[in-house]
């Protein structure tokens, strides 16, 4: 029996997101014409022994995730379930605070993902890889290659190369230590809540002695990265994945285009009836393009590559759409041309209007290179309820 577990954080985080985020979480904006935390569930899905799925964050719970949660329960036939954090507790500090409803059932194993990657999603080779190089008391985490320099972006790991267990394994560090470099999915086993638990127990000491008034909660707030990972490497304990298929993080809106990118290109294979195809009557389409059966569009307008349409969007005639989402509501005038942007909420880009924002997207080049973290603040266009002439 396995499971799932998806950190969703809160509102206070992700400010890098807004104004998007301002109007719907950020685990709920739609990439490639879904929320972003569908394509976490629908790989954890698609696991024959996945029981169940635990979303773990400290958003207030309200009508659009219910509704998210009834509707992804009833399209991937699994229980989902949302666990509010009273505060944000780190990604190690919430697992261990619902560690009961983690482990309740006795599951062999769990996976725990951050909400803001978009990836592939190799869990089964992760399952595969953890019988092959572990044993039962085996942790593994998901890593990928970066380049020198952006590799100082992420967590750092130094395996050994012949078994693949993490030596060292260095959080964001300031000087070159690795160019593998942590994605944010890990498989565990019910073990991890001995390591952490004794994170915890040391954290209540170091607060009695200080005497803080707030050294529970103090005490509870536990990264996985620096107080977990760091001191099980070495130990034998700790091993690394390494993939080569997509991955990236979504911290930006220019990210979410970009991951949109990577996903709608995966739809070839995995959901092709998502894909929009060139048919009369209907809108042209260049590469990639999703579209949402409830748009309206006009049949001169062109579209893509990379375009996501949402619900009720209205697309006049001459349109010119490339390397864009365009939210449910929104209405592109006659000649208007929107060029790697989002067109948020009830948005509306005037008559000959030309919207035009900065792509963030990792050197083409480079086969190892991520989205920089410079870009990341640049970023592509993005607004909601705007009316442009």
């Amino acid at each position: 029996m396995l499971k799932a577990v998806i950190l969703i954080g809160g509102p206070q985080k992700g400010t890098r997101f807004r104004p998007l985020s301002f109007e719907v979480p950020k685990p709920l904006f739609p990439v490639a014409g879904v929320p972003m935390l569908q394509h976490h569930i629908e790989a954890c899905s698609k696991l024959p022994n996945m029981k169940e799925i635990l979303l773990i964050g400290f958003y207030q719970p309200n009508e659009e995730l219910n509704r998210f949660l009834s509707c992804a329960q009833q399209d991937f036939k699994i229980s989902i379930r949302y666990l509010q954090e009273y505060a944000a507790l780190g990604t190690g500090g919430g697992i261990y605070h619902f560690r009961d409803q983690i482990l309740s059932g006795s599951p062999e194993a769990f996976f725990v993902m951050n909400a803001d990657v978009c990836s592939e999603f190799p869990l089964p080779e992760m399952l595969d890889f953890q019988k092959e190089h572990g044993d039962a008391y085996s942790f593994v985490i998901l890593g990928t290659t970066a380049n020198r320099k952006q590799s100082l972006n992420y967590g750092c790991i130094v395996e050994n190369e012949q078994t693949d267990e993490v030596l060292h394994y260095v959080e964001k560090p300031s000087t070159f230590v690795s160019d593998i470099i942590n994605c944010g999915i890990y498989l565990f086993t019910p073990e991890i809540f001995q390591h952490i638990g004794t994170v915890f127990q040391k954290n209540q000491q170091d607060m009695l002695l200080e005497e803080q008034s707030n050294g529970w909660h103090r005490a509870e707030v536990i990264r996985l990265e620096q107080d977990i990972f760091t001191a099980l490497a070495g130990q034998g304990k700790l091993y690394v994945y390494k993939t080569d298929r997509f991955w990236s993080q979504i911290k930006s809106a220019g990210s979410a285009i970009y991951a949109s990118r990577l996903y709608l290109n995966q739809y070839h294979t995995t959901h092709p009836e998502r894909l929009a195809t060139n048919r009369e009557g209907g809108p042209k389409t260049r590469g990639n393009v999703y579209i949402h059966p409830t748009a309206n569009i006009d049949p001169t307008a062109v579209l893509g590559p990379n375009v996501s349409i949402g619900t009720g969007v209205t697309i006049g005639a001459g349109v010119r759409v490339r390397e864009s989402i365009i939210l449910h509501g929104a209405t592109l005038q006659d000649h208007s041309c929107v060029l790697n942007s989002i067109v948020g909420w009830g948005s509306t880009i005037g008559k000959w209007a030309r919207v035009e924002g900065t792509p963030s997207d990792p050197n083409p080049n480079d086969p190892y290179a991520k989205i920089d973290k410079a870009s990341k603040t640049r970023s592509y266009c993005s607004f909601s309820h705007l009316y442009l002439k």
